[in-house]
């Protein structure tokens, strides 16, 4: 089968993984935002959002900045397990 050409200067959509990082900006900020699954979910952490603890097994949300100014490294060493509502009401 021929392979269909694109028009100049047309980039194709980017692709995403279900379940990926997404960018979402918050208060002026860009972060990155990972689905983690319960499958997924092996360590206990607390949330910042609300200071409760997040079970093994639990999904949850890990939130990082994607605008840092120390850059990728630092920003995704600094990154947070949060309870999905406490971000989506943060």
């Amino acid at each position: 089968m021929p392979r269909r050409n694109r028009s100049s200067g047309e980039e194709p959509p980017p692709l995403r993984v279900a379940g990926g990082p997404r960018l979402e900006t918050r208060r002026g900020r860009q972060w990155n935002v990972q689905p983690i699954s319960a499958a997924q979910a092996l360590k206990a952490y607390v949330c910042p959002g609300c200071g409760l603890g997040i079970a093994e097994g639990v999904p949850h949300l890990v939130v990082w900045r994607a605008d840092g100014v120390l850059g990728d490294t630092a920003d995704l060493e600094a990154r947070r397990h949060w309870h999905a509502h406490c971000w989506r009401i943060a």
